[in-house]
């Protein structure tokens, strides 16, 4: 099941409210005092229902997990929606100027604080959790799947497994560089990423950053699932076809 209330983030846009929502497993209600690992998703307006997803079409996450009785909690929170750059502030780690979206200031930090301050404490106190790292995750998709990728590395002692899909390196591919090299990830850091052969098309750009990520990230000793998905695009019904594979990358025990 899935519950939805209405939440502001103080730290990014004062008293405006947006979406919060939450999924719980088939088993939750009827399971005592079982906790759960968590997964921290962005772009929550995307994950569950179409009805509220931006081009109609959401990842249709609740479905997938319910099918599967996977025993996961899921907690996500809608975007930004201002027209005036608001989801690429908030889910950029860097400023950067670009022709199209012109000036974009980086407010990702700001965000990841939240989420990994005051809304996981939320989670963690009002759900029956495993609050620690081993057992919390996060994803996410294009700006999404770049703030996956921050969270992961910047914010390792809360997060040891990640999963970025078509994540946007290739708007801030410098700045991102110089965060991979920085980055002193546990031993035990897991991460999948992928990409679309579509969405690549002829852009040699995105395909060049895409592999120099992947080799950053494995001289750092990552353990990385890192894939080109066939056929793939840039949309939710793309994404929602990888679910079994990162999900499995999220949950893997030897």
């Amino acid at each position: 099941m899935v519950h939805t209330w209405d939440i502001a983030i103080p730290e990014l846009t004062g008293e405006e409210t947006r979406k919060a929502y939450i999924y719980l497993p088939v088993s939750y209600d009827y399971s005592g005092d079982k906790r759960y690992p968590v997964l921290y998703m962005f772009d929550g307006h995307n994950v569950f229902f179409d009805s509220h997803a931006t081009y109609g079409k959401s990842w249709g996450m609740m479905e997938y997990m319910d099918s599967t009785q996977t025993e996961m909690i899921i907690a996500a929170v809608e975007c930004n929606h201002s027209p005036k750059n608001g989801r690429l502030e908030e889910y950029s780690p860097f400023s950067f100027r670009d022709s199209e979206f012109g000036f974009v200031k980086g407010r990702g930090k700001l965000t990841m604080d939240w989420m990994s301050g005051p809304f996981k404490a939320y989670i963690d106190e009002h759900y029956r959790t495993l609050g620690d790292r081993e057992h919390t995750f996060i994803a996410g998709s294009s700006m999404g799947g770049l703030m996956s990728l921050y969270a992961l590395l910047e914010y390792n002692s809360v997060y040891s497994r990640a999963a970025a899909l078509s994540p946007s390196v290739a708007l801030v591919p410098q700045p991102a560089e110089r965060m991979i090299r920085n980055a002193k990830p546990a031993a035990d850091t897991v991460l999948y990423m992928d990409y679309g052969e579509l969405e690549m098309g002829r852009r040699d750009n995105i395909r060049r950053c895409f592999s120099r990520t992947a080799e950053l990230l494995m001289m750092k000793r990552i353990l990385l699932d890192c894939r080109v998905v066939p056929g793939g695009t840039h949309c939710e019904a793309s994404w929602e076809r990888q679910i079994p594979f990162f999900m499995n990358t999220l949950l893997y025990r030897p």
